[in-house]
């Protein structure tokens, strides 16, 4: 098969929402109708309760929540799938930012009963920034929740979208009968019985027919051929090429625990969904058709196995193809490299691939060569750009509990730092360690990775500090800089790259800061070179 061909047969998107709002159930269903699972995790043997498929580290067994990106890929109706099902918690915020660098389009999941939540708002807002098609599906109809249109509107003032309905239902928690699929033009009954891995559905071209009044029943049918009327009048009609450009979002409706409006979502989510797109580096904006390979590392993920020491890097390949043993440029180092075991992935299973194509994420086992926003290409010195660094919310010192693991502590701080899960800072005066995070969890994640993994102890103190500003002096060598650097002395620090950090412990100290020292640019996100 051509690259044209490959490259069109690929759909890579992302799955985004609240924490509870059900989007791994989601994601697990659509692996069902991709026939890459046969029972989804939800469902409870006699023996053993099965974890979800998509979270595979043991802390997230534990507490029920993702706390890390899983990429998923399945085949469907001759289309290769690409799923990157991301952390939904506040905490781990960041690991999501990342991955919406790899995605060409999102699915955002709303709970029908909570509706649009502050976590939604900050990663559509990271969606909108960067013009990603978006569509958004309503969760969880089977209970009692707000009225369709309140929701729409919602979703419309809150996310700032323009939203389109492709389906609409028919009743709602109790009286919830089914779908009416505007896009295909039927009706899904609903039977409540999540084992039915297809609804029952029945083909209505003409709504005000007798034929529904006969399947949901004359009140549910009224009702309905109302709903549809106002649907029509106040809502756009659907436009791919709106939605491409990010200026309409189709929405749907479902419950993902009982399967019910999933295969709606992912039949139309293959037809309108794009294939994977440009992206800019450096120099230039790089075309996924070009013969020359190219891609970046957006995430990095050490001990997916814990038996082996494995760390693996999350590579999205942006233009040509990925072979197996070919040398490669890893640019930030000016390095060749060669890969001789790339994985693709589901969930935390992995399998040896000869080639990739762009839209697909291998994961290179590393060994420290790389870092998150590295470039890999067969010769072309370019960065592509939009990874950054996050300015963390909360810090602490961290110190060793174990003096005889000081290597161990070492070495596990180094790769999970490189992992993204938080951010290492080292005072300039005293050499003391210093770990920022977005989410205060993060912290817990770190201290439990350290011991299960690297068999190392630690412990925290507090430290008072409002943010951590990355500092660009306009001339370093001006008396201004030096000033900083000598009154200010107590509260720098370096970053892992050996960037300057400045703490500020309040928002007055940091006005005052900028007001007294103008010619120093003070940046909240480390991507300003």
């Amino acid at each position: 098969m051509s690259l044209k061909k490959e490259i069109e047969r690929r759909k890579t998107f992302g799955i985004i929402s609240h924490p509870d709002a059900g989007k791994t159930t989601l994601t697990e269903k659509l692996l069902l109708f991709g026939g890459a699972i046969q029972e989804a995790g939800a469902v409870k043997s006699n023996k053993i309760t099965k974890g979800a498929t998509s979270d595979f580290m043991e802390i997230e067994r534990q507490r029920g929540i993702s706390v890390a990106t899983s990429v998923l890929a399945f085949e469907y109706k001759k289309l290769k799938i690409n799923i990157l099902d991301t952390p939904g918690h506040k905490d781990f915020a960041e690991d999501t930012f990342r991955t919406l660098t790899a995605v060409d389009s999102v699915i955002v999941v709303i709970d029908v009963a909570k509706g649009v939540e502050e976590q939604t708002e900050k990663l559509v807002e990271v969606c909108r920034m960067r013009n990603i098609p978006i569509i958004v599906f309503i969760n969880k109809l089977d209970r009692e929740g707000k009225d369709a249109f309140d929701l729409l509107d919602e979703i419309e003032q809150k996310l700032k979208l323009t939203v389109t309905p492709l389906s609409f239902p028919i009743g709602m928690g109790y009286d919830f009968k089914g779908i009416y699929n505007i896009w295909e033009k039927n009706v899904n009954l609903f039977s409540g019985d999540s084992r039915k891995n297809i609804e029952e559905t029945i083909e209505i071209e003409d709504v005000s027919s007798v034929e529904l009044d006969k399947i949901v029943g004359e009140k549910a049918a009224k009702s309905l051929r109302n709903d549809l009327e106002l649907v029509y009048e106040v809502y756009p009609p659907f436009d791919r090429e709106f939605y491409l450009d990010g200026s309409l979002q189709p929405v749907f409706f479902g419950s993902a625990l009982n399967n019910f409006g999933v295969r709606e979502l992912l039949d139309c989510f293959i037809k309108i969904a794009p294939q994977p797109r440009p992206k800019h580096s450096d120099t230039r904006l790089v075309h996924p058709e070009e013969k020359e390979f190219s891609g970046f590392v957006f995430k990095i993920h050490a001990n997916m196995d814990p038996k082996h020491r494995d760390r693996l890097a999350f590579v999205k390949i942006v233009s040509g193809t990925f072979e197996r043993n070919t040398p490669y440029l890893h640019v930030r180092n000016g390095k060749k490299m060669k890969f001789s075991s790339p994985n693709a992935f589901f969930a935390e299973k992995k399998e040896i691939v000869d080639i990739s194509y762009p839209g697909d994420i291998v994961g290179l086992h590393d060994t420290g060569n790389f870092k998150i926003g590295d470039t890999l290409t067969e010769g072309e010195e370019m960065q592509y750009k939009g990874i950054p660094s996050f300015s963390p919310e909360h810090f602490k010192y961290i110190n060793n509990a174990d003096p005889m693991k000081s290597k161990q502590l070492e070495k596990g701080i180094d790769q999970l730092m490189d992992e993204g899960v938080a951010q290492l800072f080292t005072l300039e005066l005293n050499g003391r360690k210093v770990i920022g995070t977005v989410g205060a969890l993060q912290f817990e994640v770190i201290q439990y990775r350290l011991e299960h993994e690297y068999g190392a102890k630690c412990s925290y103190e507090s430290l008072n500090v409002f943010k951590a500003c990355w500092v660009e002096p306009k001339d370093a060598k001006s008396a201004e800089f030096a000033d900083f650097k000598r009154v200010k002395s107590k509260f720098l620090a370096k970053d892992k790259r050996g960037q300057l950090v400045f703490f500020a412990d309040s928002a007055f100290t940091l006005q005052m800061t900028q007001q007294k020292y103008p010619n120093i640019l003070f940046h909240f996100v480390s991507e300003f070179k």
